[in-house]
């Protein structure tokens, strides 16, 4: 086990935290060597004082097309939320290229948005493909696939870098999930997620390789413990609010206190 040291990066609307990260643009070098190389997932805190950008993540395919890197499915776990914060989750209907495209020149494009008002533990699920953008007022826990690509569809008057062309053609158009609270148990094709509430203590055996060979471990194997809320130990060390800890494969995990927690782990194909 390790615990992991955030890597901040300041932003025009608030800030970022990588707080686990082996990506070329904000790698955690500690992380890289425990897990062994390139973790498949990216996980944030989120700090949005002012809104962010209307934008889209491409998938896996469109990403190899343009940037040659993985594509961006994430979620977003409410942290906390200032009284009757909104953010935009997907499109209010169904629209063309051509009908997006003009939106965004006549400045009009926060029209065809979905708006949803959104509170401390509230999950939204953001598939690759999804206009979304985070309202100001919000802290969020956000897990995602190891991608730092964002294409701006618009900025709101701010004068950044849109990328028009290569948003819409990321655009999906499918339905979005319904924005609620964290159900316990979340799982997609990238990533698994699990809250446990420790009161006193909590014991666990993380799985592990089939052969128990250390050659059989990969980077994807390792899971994450996010402490939501609380006070407590993990494995003897201290444990307190948005710290975080990385696991080995077959490790026992061993907490006391009283700690709300987010267990994170890589999407694979015999997990799903």
């Amino acid at each position: 086990m390790i615990k992991l040291n955030a890597i901040k990066s300041d932003k025009i609307w608030g800030y970022e935290l990588w707080i686990a990260s082996t990506h070329p643009n904000g790698c955690q070098k500690d992380l890289e060597k425990f897990v062994g190389g390139d973790y498949p997932l990216l996980v944030k805190v989120i700090q949005a004082n002012d809104k962010l950008s209307v934008q889209v993540h491409p998938d896996d395919e469109t990403a190899q097309l343009y940037e040659h890197c993985r594509g961006k499915t994430e979620c977003w776990y409410v942290l906390s939320a200032d009284k009757d914060t909104q953010l935009v989750h997907g499109m209010n209907g169904i629209y063309s290229a051509s009908e997006i495209r003009k939106a965004i020149e006549t400045n009009s494009l926060s029209d065809f948005l979905r708006y949803v008002k959104v509170e401390a533990g509230d999950f939204i699920y953001i598939p690759a493909g999804t206009v979304h953008a985070i309202g100001g007022g919000l802290r969020l826990l956000e897990v995602q696939q190891s991608s730092d690509i964002t294409y701006r569809l618009f900025d709101w008057g701010r004068g950044r870098e849109c990328h028009i062309e290569k948003g819409i053609a990321s655009i999906k158009s499918g339905g979005v999930r319904s924005v609620s609270k964290f159900p316990g148990v979340f799982s997609c094709p990238y990533f698994l997620m699990e809250e446990i509430t420790v009161e006193s203590s909590y014991i666990t055996q993380l799985p592990g390789t089939k052969s128990g060979a250390a050659d059989d471990i990969k980077p994807s194997d390792y899971a994450l413990f996010f402490v939501i809320d609380g006070e407590g130990e993990m494995n003897g060390e201290k444990a307190c609010k948005e710290d975080i800890f990385a696991f080995a494969p077959g490790e026992e995990l061993k907490a006391s206190g009283n700690l709300h927690i987010m267990k994170i782990l890589p999407a694979t194909e015999k997990r799903r």
